[in-house]
């Protein structure tokens, strides 16, 4: 027991140097990224101090660039789940090797999302209201006590299995099956249910009828499955192209795949919407008419959504093309990073900040975000691609032996 104690000990030490240590380009990334992090850091605390009047928040559009990239994350988070399927449930060998890097990339995007939730709060030490014994949960009436309880029970599946499976490695031993395998079956269906309660959070407030949608769930997952794996590719690019870690093209051709076929169901969910709100012409319309075109000489979103349907539908179409696919590395992802960009922009403005326009009273208020909250946000997405670089780093060391277990006396016991 005291050698296994020692052992695991030992295993943390080393896992944290190899995270710490890498060449000039890891080097100089990871400093890039702890810039926007001391900078966040610094707008925060300015939040903090003054409260929530230094974003561009206001009673009428209370959510804003914080809960756009919340939700967006949420979908990446999701998406490890399509290498997870395949991978577990048809035993595909070949894109088990991409599971792990997929699983860093979902723990990155869930400290993100929850880090998103905290800064939108205006009071974050308030939230002892919610937990007991000290406060009231409300579940399983509050869809917000179900968020919390999916966001981070995803959080923990995805610590357990990729910890566990790379201990083990590092020891050279066989993993137990009923150790991880269980929660990894679960990490499939929970997945699924984390974007689900998100749009079940839009849809139940009755009072903003852009959200009030039986379609809204089936949207965020299949933009979930079309953001979320473009993004894990150019995660895998990069890893494949800077270290040995083991992983062939069929991993990202089938990721591919997944992208190209979620972002034509994502297309025909947007038009079906689209030709639901306009064609019916009901007064419902109006969150969806300042979206796409602009209402009473308001139109700050317009832009917006249209290069973001410029962008989808051009991206798709080089997908589909498969022009790019054989050409160098910056060029064959430039369709994936367009789609990011488009489904950001689709769930977040597009989404978002619509459904508080015009208000219940009929006022319109345009929302724009302020310095504060772009710096606040840079910080958090510099928070969790540090995690995600380290975590990526550690995996691609334990696999390639970089980091093994040294006394084979530790490893008998």
């Amino acid at each position: 027991m005291a050698n296994s104690l020692v052992s695991y000990v030992k295993f943390v030490f080393f896992s944290i140097r190899g995270m710490l240590t890498g060449g000039p380009r890891y080097y100089s990334w990871l400093s890039l990224l702890v810039i926007l992090m001391v900078c966040g850091a610094f707008a925060y605390s300015r939040q903090a101090m003054h409260g929530l009047g230094v974003t561009g928040m206001s009673d009428q559009v209370s959510w804003g660039l914080y809960i756009a990239n919340f939700t967006f994350l949420v979908g990446v988070a999701a998406a490890a789940v399509m290498m997870v399927i395949p991978g577990y449930l048809y035993h595909n060998q070949e894109l088990k090797g991409g599971v792990l890097l997929g699983e860093m990339v979902a723990i990155g995007a869930i400290m993100m999302c929850l880090l998103f939730v905290m800064a939108d709060l205006g009071r974050p030490d308030r939230m002892w209201h919610m937990m007991p014994p000290f406060g009231k949960f409300n579940f399983p009436i509050s869809m917000l006590a179900w968020d919390v309880l999916v966001l981070n029970g995803y959080l923990l599946l995805n610590l357990h299995v990729p910890g566990y499976l790379l201990y083990k490695k590092y020891r050279g031993e066989k993993p137990a099956n009923w150790l991880y395998l269980p929660f990894v079956y679960t990490s499939i269906v929970w997945a699924i249910s984390i974007h689900t309660v998100t749009a079940f959070l839009y849809t139940g407030l009755a009072g903003r009828p852009y959200w009030n949608a039986a379609i809204l769930a089936p949207r965020f997952i299949a933009s979930a499955f079309c953001a979320g794996p473009a993004f894990i590719i150019l995660v895998l690019e990069v890893v494949r192209s800077n270290t040995r870690y083991p992983m062939g093209d069929k991993v990202i051709s089938f990721l591919r795949m997944v992208v190209l076929i979620s972002g034509l169901i994502n297309v025909f969910l947007l038009v079906a919407e689209v030709f639901t709100e306009f064609y019916a012409d009901s007064a419902h319309v109006a969150s969806a008419r300042y979206l796409f075109f602009g209402l009473h000489g308001h139109n700050a979103l317009v832009p917006w959504i249209w290069s973001s349907i410029v962008m989808n539908v051009l991206a798709l179409l080089a997908l589909v093309s498969r022009k790019f696919e054989n050409r160098g590395m910056i060029l064959r992802n430039i369709p994936l990073v367009m789609l990011i960009a488009a489904i950001w922009i689709e769930k977040g403005m597009g989404l978002v900040f619509p459904g508080f326009i015009p208000t219940p009273l009929g006022e319109i208020v345009e929302y724009l975000p302020t310095l504060n909250e772009v710096m606040v946000s840079l910080g958090i997405w510099g928070t969790g691609l540090f995690i995600m670089t380290v975590l990526i780093k550690h995996a691609v060391d334990v696999e390639t032996g970089e980091v093994h277990i040294q006394d084979k006396s530790q490893k008998a016991s």
